[in-house]
């Protein structure tokens, strides 16, 4: 069976009624037949079928034992940070996404968990930093938003004698492109924001588990934080996965495209995509990501300031400035003033994220009408990008 046709027939016709979508269960609560005996649903917190739909499909399409929906991409970062307690420690990848970093560092560095943040593109600089308090290794490859690509494999056969959980933050690359579970991780987490969702209708969050273990675990901080997903947003998700490789085939086509032509101007001083034969672990990204790079680009400019990068950012029609990504429709970020603003500049700076960086999410949209866009921007009459620093 293809993949294609695999996701399109995982999402399941209602038993009851028959109907081609997963009906929207909105209820509290569910009539029981006498106390603690029921269909399998007692209150909306702890389950619903909606919900459970959702979570079912999530879990096959990542090949793991279950999938577990929560309110936003950060409570799913959140509940599995509550695995761990005072002591434990967690060696993250530098260029992490902003909202994990305030995550860890005001949050959770005050309750006792050390975190070292280390630049994974070499698995084995994690070694300077492994120990047997480390409990976590959470990498996002590709990276927010320098785009970094780490070996997933190399890192679990490092973490696996230490008994330290890979955490492998999928949402760049999508179930379509990466399967971290068959490199060897633990746990994998979804923004379902972005391309899982991807209408730019609805804030999820997504965490996979590997093993039944963790997924008792994970269940249990679902039911007792209670950030869970609700059903009509359960059901943009679940509406969202239906069209999710062709999105993402599409997105990642058009952005290979505008990299290539990135690199050709001028005013482009790097540009970041690991579909480029130039990027640095482009041969790891080719073999763990089913040959689909995704739909985001990054770029910084010559003139390197902020003020660069403000200017070209509000220049463009079709790329619309807007945080998030993965939506059929075009988006243009500046991380450090956008997705980024949480982390101090000299971190951005040592992590890759200079003070001209754009992110770029292509959508859907006719790639040559793309370009143009694009083409208008940096080349609009006395742009600060064309001036010398």
């Amino acid at each position: 069976m293809s993949r294609i046709t695999d996701i399109i027939h995982s999402v399941p016709v209602d038993e009851l009624t028959g109907s081609i979508s997963v009906p929207v269960y909105q209820t509290s609560t569910f009539v029981q037949e006498a106390p603690g005996i029921n269909k399998g649903y007692d209150y909306a917190r702890s389950n619903n079928p909606t919900r459970k739909a959702l979570e079912d499909i999530v879990a096959k399409l990542e090949g793991g034992d279950a999938a577990f929906a929560f309110a936003t991409g950060l409570a799913a970062i959140d509940a599995v940070a509550k695995l761990l307690k005072t002591g434990d420690e967690i060696i993250a990848v530098d260029d992490i996404y902003g909202g994990a970093y305030r995550l860890f560092t005001q949050i959770y560095e005050k309750f006792g968990i050390k975190v070292h943040y280390v630049d994974t593109t070499d698995a084995e600089n994690i070694l300077e930093f492994i120990n047997d308090k480390t409990k976590l290794i959470w990498i996002e490859s590709p990276t927010n938003p320098t785009l970094k690509i780490t070996d997933i494999q190399k890192i679990a056969e490092i973490a696996k004698p230490f008994g330290a959980l890979v955490v492998v933050d999928n949402t760049f690359a999508s179930p379509v492109a990466q399967l971290p579970f068959e490199l060897g991780a633990d746990i994998v987490i979804h923004s379902a924001t972005k391309y899982i969702g991807g209408h730019s209708d609805l804030v999820a969050g997504l965490v996979v588990t590997k093993t039944k273990e963790l997924s008792e675990k994970i269940k249990f901080i679902q039911n007792a934080t209670g950030g869970i997903l609700g059903p009509w947003d359960c059901f943009l998700a679940i509406r969202g996965i239906e069209t999710l490789e062709l999105r993402v085939r599409q997105q990642s086509e058009n952005a290979i495209k505008i990299a290539e032509f990135l690199t050709t101007r001028h005013e482009v001083d790097k540009v970041y995509y690991p579909g480029l034969l130039t990027h640095k672990n482009h041969e790891i990204a080719k073999k763990q990501q089913n040959g689909l790079y995704g739909g985001v680009v990054s770029f910084s400019l010559k003139n390197d300031t902020v003020e660069a990068a403000n200017q070209l950012v509000t220049s463009t029609k079709f790329f619309k400035l807007a945080e998030s990504l993965g939506g059929v429709k075009s988006l243009i970020a500046h991380p450090a003033q956008m997705t980024h603003a949480s982390i101090p500049r000299e971190k951005r700076l040592e992590s890759g994220i200079q003070d001209s960086l754009i992110r770029i999410s292509c959508g859907i949209e006719d790639v040559e009408d793309l370009i143009q866009d694009l083409e208008k921007a940096l080349t609009i009459k006395e742009n600060l990008v064309l001036k010398e620093n």
